[in-house]
């Protein structure tokens, strides 16, 4: 028989003994209440760095303590955990009114049922991201969204971090937002100058001096994008690709060069090195010819400035035939899809629309009529978006676009960067690649604002709505100025070592140039439902009334002035755009419609099933209804393709920070030329900067599983049925 002994006081009092603790790091150890003051001394400090308020003082710290060990002794427990523990001190910080110590002490992450339903598939966000596949890493990378999420609301002002959660706007990729920046568009010649150093300091990787040969050009390529990946949140892509890369192929034949452009597809489809094992979301500006801004510049290549002193003198414009041949060979490529004619989804190629690819070199054309024109070149990219849909199309024609004063280019899905030389007093020293200087183009954050909402509550009163939106604006600037502190910790921390790499210069020693300019980089306000918005102030929607039109253009145009005036305030480059928003637009209706405050309006504008919407409201969140993206019109207004893109095509220019312009193909596959003719029209005639035509594919799923488990089984069994939010209540 074991006897247990119990500790009393001189007058026989009972005192319950502390029970051992299981600590989290895997060990039993004894109770310690020193412990609970060493934790919150430590770990309050954080409330100085994220909220700028003062941490707690050794003797609130013991005093809780106190309160804490008093508390496990009345609940007599035989065993104690370490969050356990912390559930506890956390209840009593909630007691004392201390939400900002609670909220740094707090643990992150999930219930067991709601991490099983992520390893089978199911639960949280299992419908989000179509570019992610079905493997065990995938669950992974939801684990830790799902708790980065969490840590970085419980990090964020208890105020921003509710307007989050309640629906006023939206932070894009928010379980990246205290690591990285979003996106960017790199310059290939960096990496041809440099070489290639993937983990940006050395000393994990192998470090690859610039490439010589061609097929290590191409591999330099890839590569540097996949590494890019561990310091960004979104998309990343290359400017001016193809004449960056031309000078390698001088010479080669057409089998050759196609053999290559294949190799670079192939790799970038395969190469599953991505967040949570998927494909390198990627895109590459292609123009069928050299541009004009570029055909007098040195090229950059093997390591070499080709100025006529590093190098012997050589300009882009030397290589048209290679260009005219890579993107002939890209084309080929994409066309013929995969080994099962499947479609390549990356890397996206953005086809550069330019004036003076409209018009043939025909001296050229007579030198070298083996060669494709520009209308040949230009006509494979149609043929592709007939088949496939794959190409999305960059229109640098209309004036505000820069019509070839300076560069520009559209990356990731929809966003839009330039730089000019009355813009940037470095231009000319980056076209040169002078001291290495080079074009880094991208973005810090995206926040979307909730349009409708901000119509809701004004009541049909025009300058109050105006007002409502920039009130919306000068939160989501609170949100880029908390996100920007937090970048200077990850960057003087050294946590951005790709994007902050200085690689040795190869013909000086010295250490060059930092890869990418984080200064430089903009911040994103992404609209959502200005269709939504004008129907709810107006009564009618963007297609239906002139006023309706007049009264977005207004709003939108005062929010580009205000874009302009917080840059200058908060020292920041603040750009709006219609972002890749369509979750978004779904969770914004879903905020509103369960509001009581704006289900009534929510109700009368949502786009979608409607009727089943109300009906599963009681039972999930992932609701059948949206608002319209941007300022695009709603994808069901009974409206001719002419109509929608005269409506559509206003907003382009007002829109600094990038739109997009979707023509719906369905099913059919039309005449490319047809296609042609109708592209080259919007890009003359309209100020549509950026398109695609999009077609609906149905492709076979066919899964190959050796092991099939009975029915019934625990290895079939996911816990289909239940929702996450009744297994996390």
């Amino acid at each position: 028989m074991i006897r247990s002994t119990k500790q009393t006081t001189l007058d026989g009092l009972f005192i319950p003994q502390m029970p051992k603790v299981r600590t989290s790091d895997g060990h039993i150890v004894a109770w310690d209440r020193e412990r609970i003051v060493k934790q919150l001394l430590q770990e309050t400090v954080l409330v100085e760095v994220f909220y700028g308020k003062k941490s707690i003082t050794e003797e609130e710290a013991r005093r809780i303590a106190r309160k804490v060990e008093l508390h496990i002794q009345q609940l007599g427990l035989e065993y104690l955990s370490g969050p356990l523990i912390r559930e506890i001190v956390n209840m009593m910080l909630l007691e004392e009114g201390k939400v900002e110590f609670r909220n740094v002490c707090t643990r992150v992450g999930t219930p067991v049922f709601d991490a099983h339903l992520i390893d089978v598939g199911e639960g949280f966000e299992a419908k989000d991201n179509a570019n992610l596949q079905e493997n065990a890493e995938t669950s992974h990378k939801k684990k830790a969204d799902k708790i980065s999420k969490e840590q970085y609301l419980l990090q964020l002002p208890p105020g921003l971090a509710d307007y989050h959660l309640t629906g006023d706007l939206h932070i894009h990729d928010l379980e990246y937002f205290g690591t990285r920046p979003f996106c960017q568009d790199w310059d290939l010649r960096y990496f041809f100058y440099y070489g290639l150093m993937p983990d940006g300091n050395g000393t994990k990787a192998s470090v690859a001096g610039p490439a010589k040969r061609p097929e290590v050009a191409i591999l330099h390529a890839v590569k540097a994008l996949g590494s890019a990946q561990t310091n960004f949140a979104g998309g990343q892509g290359y400017y001016n690709f193809l004449t960056f890369i031309a000078p390698y192929f001088e010479g080669m034949s057409y089998e050759e060069i196609r053999q290559h452009m294949q190799m670079f597809v192939y790799e970038m489809t395969q190469m599953m090195v991505a967040r949570g094992g998927q494909l390198v979301f990627s895109s590459v500006q292609l123009t069928p010819g050299v541009p004009a801004i570029w055909r007098n510049r040195h090229c950059v290549y093997r390591g070499k400035i080709w100025n006529g002193k590093h190098a012997p003198l050589r300009t882009y414009g030397e290589f048209e035939r290679e260009v005219r041949l890579l993107f002939k060979a890209l084309m080929e490529i994409m066309l013929e899809g995969d080994y099962w004619g499947k479609p390549f989804n990356f890397p996206k190629p953005e086809i550069s629309i330019e004036k003076q690819f409209l018009h043939e070199d025909e001296e050229f054309n007579r030198r070298h009529p083996e060669l494709p024109t520009y209308r040949e070149l230009y006509l494979m990219t149609f043929q592709l978006a007939s088949k496939f849909g794959t190409p999305y199309y960059d229109n640098q024609i209309p004036q505000y676009r820069g019509a070839g004063e300076g560069i520009s280019c559209y990356q990731c899905c929809a966003y839009q960067f330039s730089s000019t030389a009355s813009a940037d007093s470095e231009f000319e020293y980056k076209m040169d690649f002078r001291d290495g200087r080079h074009f880094s183009m991208g973005s810090w954050q995206v926040v979307s604002i909730n349009c409708p909402r901000a119509a809701y509550r004004a009541e049909g009163d025009n300058e109050r709505l105006f007002l409502e939106l920039k009130s919306l604006m000068d939160i989501a600037v609170e949100v880029f100025r908390v996100k920007r502190r937090w970048m200077d910790l990850i960057r003087a921390r050294g946590r951005m070592p790709f994007a902050t790499q200085r690689p040795k210069d190869p013909n000086t020693g010295e250490r060059g140039a930092v890869a990418v300019d984080l200064d430089g980089l903009v911040y994103t306000i992404g609209v959502v439902g200005i269709n939504e918005m004008v129907q709810h102030h107006l009564g009618e929607q963007l297609h239906e009334s002139e006023r309706a039109l007049r009264l977005a253009v207004q709003a939108m145009t005062e929010m580009e002035l205000y874009a302009k005036e917080l840059s200058k305030r908060h020292g920041m480059t603040i750009a709006i755009a219609r972002t890749p928003a369509e979750t978004t637009g779904q969770r914004f209706a879903v905020a509103d419609m369960l509001d009581e405050r704006f289900r009534t309006h929510a109700l009368k504008v949502v786009k979608g099933d409607l009727e089943g919407a109300l009906e599963q409201c009681q039972k999930t969140r992932d609701l059948p209804i949206y608002y319209t993206n941007g300022t695009h019109v709603a994808p069901c207004a009974n409206i001719t393709l002419q109509q929608r893109i005269q409506i559509e095509h206003i907003f382009f220019p007002i829109i600094n920070g990038g739109n997009i312009l979707h023509i719906w193909l369905g099913e059919s596959r039309p005449d490319p030329r047809g296609l042609m003719d109708m592209a080259m029209n919007l890009c003359m005639k309209t100020q549509v900067g950026y398109f695609a035509f999009t077609r609906d594919l149905t492709v076979s799923l066919r899964q190959y599983r050796e092991f099939r488990p009975d029915p019934g089984t625990i290895l079939g069994w996911s816990g289909k049925g239940r929702t996450e939010t009744e297994t996390s209540a």
